[in-house]
């Protein structure tokens, strides 16, 4: 049992709710259970209050009800993405060759990989801190580079699933993120430029010369960004599809590759 008798429950709750944590029960539940002495408790609580996500402080995030393992400087996937992996899921073939692209610490396609066992599973990402942190959660290939730069050729027209959590922020509301996101994640995997759509519009066009036929590519983005993003994918000889979740407040877009 860890040694942090002189700090209480309430103690953690009270310092954490005090510095405006929404969640401060269930953060000081896993704060007191991570922390294996009294000392490191306090750090960690200090660290928390100072404004440091509680997922690189745990060294993991929850995502699909996978652990996913995480470190300072790596975006942290969020739960409304959950819906991504599920809209893949229900549309992916049999034995997917499946590509995470900007992959930061590979929840996509892990979580997807827990769903559907696919032929093959690829991940790739331009971060080196997120790539070190894929190559733990990822059970397959993962890479480092600019997008389809990172991949092998042998990839090239054979891609079922292609998932791209793009960042999707306009670079003019980066600076209205919360604080622990816009100050330790790296930038790289938040300003999408713009109008939000710059990394979109990248992924999109690249994406023909690396779908299979039939393929999918799916993002995610703004409900106010979709129909923007469907002319995008339709632009660069993709079906384009919408899909919402109102329990996740999450939008997602499809496109589909030609199967001729």
């Amino acid at each position: 049992m860890p040694d942090t008798s002189h700090a209480s429950h309430a103690d953690v709750v009270s310092k954490l709710r005090a510095a405006g944590c929404v969640f401060a029960e269930d953060e000081a539940d896993l704060l007191l259970a991570a922390a294996k002495t009294s000392a490191e408790l306090e750090s960690l609580v200090e660290r928390r209050v100072a404004g440091l996500p509680l997922e690189h402080l745990l060294g993991w995030a929850e995502f699909h009800g996978l652990r996913i393992t995480v470190a300072p400087g790596v975006f942290v996937p969020r739960h409304r993405t959950e819906f991504l992996v599920d809209v893949a899921v229900s549309l992916a073939p049999p034995d997917p060759v499946v590509l995470d692209l900007c992959c930061g610490s590979g929840a996509l396609g892990t979580a997807f990989a827990s769903l559907v066992t696919p032929g093959e599973l690829h991940a790739a990402d331009v971060e080196p801190a997120a790539v070190e942190c894929a190559r733990v959660n990822v059970p397959g290939a993962v890479y480092l580079g600019d997008l389809y730069d990172a991949l092998p050729d042998s990839l090239r027209g054979r891609v079922d699933v292609l998932l791209a959590n793009v960042p999707y922020v306009p670079s003019d509301a980066v600076a209205t993120m919360p604080p622990e996101a816009r100050l330790h994640e790296p930038l790289t995997a938040l300003d999408g430029g713009a109008d939000g759509l710059d990394l979109a519009r990248r992924v999109a066009a690249g994406a023909p010369g690396w779908l299979a036929p039939g393929g999918l590519l799916l993002i995610e983005s703004s409900e106010r960004q979709a129909p923007v993003a469907g002319e995008i994918f339709a632009a660069a000889g993709l079906s384009p599809r919408v899909h919402n979740s109102a329990e996740l407040g999450a939008t997602v877009v499809s496109g589909t590759a030609s199967i001729v």
